[in-house]
């Protein structure tokens, strides 16, 4: 795909229908490459419930809601979403697309480490460090505000193309997924700003000074203050006194209800080559592997599911979508009984730092290699990876 540097860095005034499609499409794969972030913490805490898991099953609903939004208004203007062969491609710096550069983007178990990293992909521009705001496109949200931008610019030429539609459906559900419906005498463009920032709102770079969303996602707090709440251990509250939140009295923000930090599978991070190295040696690696593709191939088929819910026939739709709900249903099941209750033999453990030079650091940062050691799930798209 095209860098996502490169679409910011395109003059304001030449920015084109063109321009708003193919940066709309790095929007969709820029939305699908947190799933895998936060799903691999998700999956790891040895309870499923209580509030650090609804707190990061609640970021990852609205995750899907923002890939959706972006789908609809690509489809809302003559685009064709592309989202089967969508391959994040971790571990890596930065997000797809070159957005946020400085994140170390792995998959991984739940750590405070990864909560900072949730916490950067979600920080609201005026809580950025200066370090960050050198950066060209420092946040998710600067590709939304330019996208919004360009609409304006190019406002005309978006109404004529949503009054002609496009070969690509709409698809909503009754968990926010905001449509983009052109009706005859009515302007269709406050549906396009309406989607946008209900993205910005629930986080990804919010651009207002806030640790909540609007009235439209009632008044919720953003995702950014959920990871945050995790990451202190406490909810938001507001200190006496009339503060504003800045970077260095955020804390004094997290003093509210506990949230205990949960217990956590001792997950090894996913290595470059989704532990193919451990697996040649491990004796009863053909079992886990068999494990680990079951999870690959089913994450996979959601994918080209959401392929066909917005590119193929409009009467199939929610059945497929019915589909793709049960198969994320699946990947829990495989990831939670299935492949981390393999444990890795403490003799390649041994050997990590022998197997991945490059990596064993990370390895170490991510995961505790002085206690027992599982697998984890990869999240591959097969219709990609070698």
């Amino acid at each position: 795909m095209t860098l996502l540097k490169d679409h910011l860095t395109v003059a304001r005034e030449v920015r084109d229908m063109n321009w708003i499609k193919t940066a709309l499409q790095a929007a969709i794969e820029l939305e699908h490459s947190t799933l895998p972030l936060y799903l691999s913490g998700m999956f790891s805490l040895e309870t499923q419930n209580y509030t650090t898991y609804n707190l990061i099953r609640s970021v990852v609903m609205e995750e899907m809601v923002h890939m959706s939004i972006a789908c609809n208004i690509l489809a809302s203007i003559g685009g064709t979403p592309e989202i089967k062969n969508i391959n994040p491609g971790f571990p890596r710096y930065g997000l797809p697309g070159g957005a946020e550069p400085d994140i170390h983007a792995v998959v991984a178990k739940l750590t405070l480490k990864q909560l900072k990293n949730y916490l950067r992909v979600e920080m609201p521009d005026f809580l950025l460090p200066d370090e960050y705001r050198e950066e060209s496109y420092p946040t998710i949200g600067s590709l939304y505000t330019a996208i919004k931008d360009a609409v304006k610019q190019n406002e005309e030429e978006i109404r004529a193309a949503m009054k002609a539609g496009g070969k690509s459906n709409q698809v909503g559900d009754d968990i926010g997924f905001t449509t983009m419906t052109y009706v005859e005498g009515e302007d269709p463009l406050p549906q396009i700003y309406a989607g946008i920032e209900e993205i910005l709102e629930q986080g990804e770079g919010a651009t207002s000074r806030t640790m909540h969303a609007g009235p439209a996602s009632q008044g919720e707090p953003s995702h950014y203050t959920r990871f945050a709440e995790v990451y202190y251990g406490h909810r938001f509250e507001l200190p006496e006194g009339d503060q504003e939140i800045t970077r260095e009295n955020e804390a004094d923000f997290f003093k509210g209800y506990a949230v205990p930090f949960p217990e956590v599978v001792n997950v090894l991070m996913v290595p470059k080559d989704g532990y193919e190295a451990i697996l040649r040696l491990d004796p009863d690696g053909d079992a886990v592997r068999k494990n680990i593709e079951a999870f690959d191939a089913t994450y996979t088929q959601i994918m080209n599911d959401l392929e066909i819910m917005w590119n193929g026939p409009q009467d199939t739709e929610w059945p497929t979508f019915g589909k793709a709900v049960g198969s994320m249903t699946e990947l829990r099941v495989l990831s939670c009984f299935n492949i981390m209750r393999s444990e890795i033999p403490t003799d390649i453990v041994a050997r990590l730092a022998e197997l991945y030079p490059t990596e064993h650091q990370d390895l170490a940062d991510y995961s505790d290699l002085s206690s027992p050691v599982f697998y984890g799930p990869r999240f591959f798209n097969t219709n990609v990876q070698p």
